[in-house]
């Protein structure tokens, strides 16, 4: 039996979910980190495209939840959960977090990218959630899809090609 692929696209502070057979992905990760949470038996994984640390730097008004670290994990979490994923199986890979642009001041607040990798970090320790693998820092954008079935990650960046992990 041949079974059909579908890529389930996710944006700039957007988050989804997927099952088999289907296929999870996001481009466009500069300073953003893509998280991949996923439930190997279950064959099922959730991606959260996260642009921002904390949720505290949101403007007055309604809030993306899923544009910053701290909100963005824990309501992917609870979709996977209430989509049939096991909390205790859950592993996560990541990726992006760049410093695209050099800022001589060297002030923190410029630091997104490391920021965002740092503040995934503590979310998904606070989840007791693994990263099972890794690939963030750098300079250059990529663009990642996760097959819940293989659970491999594919990253393409920019200038580097591409890797599994």
């Amino acid at each position: 039996m041949i079974e059909c692929k579908n890529i389930i696209k996710v944006g700039i502070a957007d988050m989804n979910i997927v099952k088999k057979p289907d296929i999870i992905r996001t481009s466009g990760l500069g300073s953003c980190v893509g998280v991949v949470i996923f439930d190997q038996s279950k064959e099922i994984a959730g991606l959260a495209h996260i642009m921002l640390p904390d949720s505290s730097l949101a403007k007055a008004g309604s809030l993306n939840i899923a544009k910053y670290a701290d909100t963005a994990l824990k309501d992917l979490v609870s979709k996977l959960i209430h989509n049939g994923a096991r909390a205790y199986s859950l592993k996560a890979k990541i990726a992006g977090g760049a410093q695209m642009f050099h800022f001589s001041s060297g002030s923190d607040i410029m630091r997104i990218g490391p920021r965002n990798v740092e503040a995934v970090k503590t979310e998904l320790s606070a989840l007791k959630i693994s990263i099972i693998a890794e690939d963030v820092g750098g300079n250059s954008g990529r663009t990642i899809e996760f097959d819940p079935q293989t659970c491999l990650l594919h990253i393409r960046t920019v200038n580097k090609g591409v890797r599994e992990i």
